[in-house]
């Protein structure tokens, strides 16, 4: 039975949370633990232009999967949020909302747009709560640098605290003893692993945060600069091959292609476009965590093609079902996320790297 069928309000959960804190693989986590026919549709705000988490979502159970890019919609894309909100309301009519923010988004703001929906959809659309993912090894560094982090960890219902297994017991008792500092008042869950947290516990909460608009008093902070990182593999052809040859040398493209850190197999170049996985791996090693927060996009290691999330010095690489990307085979082309004015150095850096340009 679902929310239309018994008219029910369709409740708003909204996830807030650091560049890099976790929101996605919690989010995706809690999937297998709703009932079979459970519908959530998942709204992202992503950096950039590149749909990297959105593939990820699509590659599970949820009913649906809408993106909002190139902004933030707690100020400069509030309309397309609302539109949005809307338009699942009325296309999918599921069981619940989640609301993925980009890592910038100020939850006033956000819950304040979601509260003048509940009026106009005369509680059809409600807010059930505000929940912040904190990442437990690395909060105390981006914190120092960004009021939106604490005001993410300060203005919710629940916060999430993850990744704490990569930090020692004392590291964890300090990390809560100042998120208490900010917000005493909250309740503080860690995730379980993988396993991420039980929908129990974070679902039904029906949040009275930011019932007065004076809460609202807040200022929206542009802490974050993205630059992207591209490459297309090269057209090379010798003759009697095409007229694309640049190798007036009659050179070995094997040898260029190892050369630039592409991908061979048994001395055969395998896709002109792929990296080496070492490669890719000793650019990750150079980028500087303080000043580069996230990178994310699509890249073909060894022939194979993945998504890309690099988060503090740790990073995964998720296969890409055959159907999921939109990019071309042997593409590289990833957001590079950190802090304004200092991010593009750093990322020209790793552009160099990978053998790729700054865009």
């Amino acid at each position: 039975m679902t929310s239309e069928d018994i008219g029910l309000p369709i409740p708003i959960t909204v996830f807030t949370g650091f560049l890099g804190a976790g929101k996605t693989s919690v989010i995706l986590s809690l999937l297998p633990r709703l009932p079979k026919d459970y519908k959530v549709v998942l709204l992202k705000n992503e950096f950039g232009d590149i749909e990297v988490d959105s593939q990820l979502a699509k590659q599970s159970s949820l009913a649906a999967v809408s993106e909002i890019l190139n902004g933030c919609m707690c100020c400069v894309l509030v309309g397309q949020m609302k539109t949005a909100l809307l338009e699942i309301r009325e296309k999918f009519r599921p069981d619940r909302i989640i609301i993925e923010c980009s890592g910038s988004a100020f939850p006033a703001t956000l819950a304040f747009q979601i509260r003048e929906l509940e009026r106009e959809t005369e509680g059809d659309l409600k807010l059930d709560a505000i929940l912040t993912v904190i990442d437990a090894e690395n909060f105390s560094g981006y914190e120092d640098t960004s009021p939106t982090a604490k005001m993410q960890a300060s203005y919710t219902d629940l916060i999430i605290i993850n990744k704490w297994e990569h930090v020692t017991e004392r590291a964890l008792d300090i990390l809560i003893d100042h998120l208490n500092t900010l917000n005493d008042l909250t309740p503080k869950i860690k995730c379980e692993g993988r396993n991420g947290v039980d929908p129990a516990l974070i679902f039904g909460l029906d949040s009275k945060l930011f019932l007065e608009p004076a809460q609202l008093a807040v200022s929206h902070h542009d802490e974050v600069e993205t630059v992207t990182v591209a490459r297309r593999p090269p057209h090379h052809t010798h003759a009697g091959h095409g007229d694309a040859c640049s190798c007036a040398d009659g050179g070995d493209p094997r040898e260029e292609a190892t050369d630039a850190g592409m991908a061979t197999d048994g001395g055969e170049v395998r896709d002109p476009g792929s990296l080496a996985r070492a490669t890719l791996e000793e650019a990750l090693l150079q980028l500087s965590k303080e000043v580069v927060w996230r990178v994310k996009g699509f890249v073909s290691v060894e022939g194979e093609k993945y998504i890309l999330n690099w988060a503090f010095g740790r990073y995964d690489l998720t296969p890409l079902s055959p159907d999921g990307g939109t990019e071309k085979r042997g593409q590289l082309r990833l957001t590079v996320m950190g802090e304004r004015g200092e991010v593009r150095r750093a990322a020209r850096k790793f552009a160099e790297a990978v053998h790729a340009e700054l865009y």
